[in-house]
């Protein structure tokens, strides 16, 4: 005759009425507050994207690093820097800063992004490298604090540019958003899932306002290509 097995209890249902009207409640709860950084965002940036064709015209564009692939821009970084190259030759912006990862020497984003642009017409004077943009809101606290940026167009993908908008309007830069079209493909819908979470640390960002990773010096490298733009 063998032993009894041991019973063993697992997470079910309450069993009152009351009980689990009670996790319902605390479910949906959950949800709204997982929702609400979301939220924030969309109304951060209402009324603050815009097309190529009606962007304002605004001395200083900021594009965003997204990858490289062979040590050239990803196709979406690289969507990106055209839409910056048709906004600099439509006259719209006067400089582009291109921000991204340098933190290794067998990578770096700004260096081949500076070099996509400047085969695509955009003079080098005018480019502008933060080699210290590891993520969106090291970006933008670098574009205001470390390179004099007051007023920007961000230029990324639509599943990004709200919290891209949303950030450095926190980091005291008005910015207006260019959220570039692409194929709805896997890696389209693994970023715009990817936001939903993204939004939660974005909130926290601008909730404590820490230190990008790398801070430094000033630098006057927007001033001076500014002051080539003008003659």
């Amino acid at each position: 005759m063998g032993l009894p097995r041991p019973r063993i209890r697992g997470w079910g249902l309450p069993r009152t009425r009351a009980g689990r009207r009670r996790a319902v409640q605390g479910l949906v709860l959950l949800c709204v507050l997982a929702l609400l950084p979301a939220t924030w965002l969309f109304l951060a940036a209402a009324g603050r994207l815009r097309t190529t064709e009606d962007v304002p015209r605004t001395q200083v564009a900021v594009v965003f690093g997204a990858g490289l692939w062979d040590g050239e821009p990803s196709p979406y970084l690289a969507h990106r820097l055209d839409a910056a190259a048709r906004l600099y030759r439509a006259g719209r912006i006067k400089v582009v800063l291109v921000t991204g990862d340098n933190s290794r020497k067998d990578y770096d984003e700004p260096d081949a992004m500076r070099s996509y642009l400047t085969k695509h017409g955009v003079p080098e004077s005018r480019i502008v490298s933060d080699y210290a943009g590891f993520d969106t809101w090291d970006s933008c606290v670098r574009a205001k604090k470390i390179f004099g940026v007051d007023r920007a167009v961000l230029i990324s993908q639509g599943f990004h540019i709200r919290r891209a908008v949303a950030l450095c309007q926190a980091a005291g830069v008005t910015s207006y958003g260019v959220g570039v079209d692409d194929k709805h493909d896997v890696t389209w819908y693994y970023g715009g899932t990817r936001e939903v979470f993204a939004a939660g640390k974005a909130a926290l960002d601008v909730l404590f306002e820490p230190d990008p990773t790398f801070l430094g010096p000033k630098e006057r490298g927007v001033a001076k290509a500014l002051a080539a733009a003008r003659g």
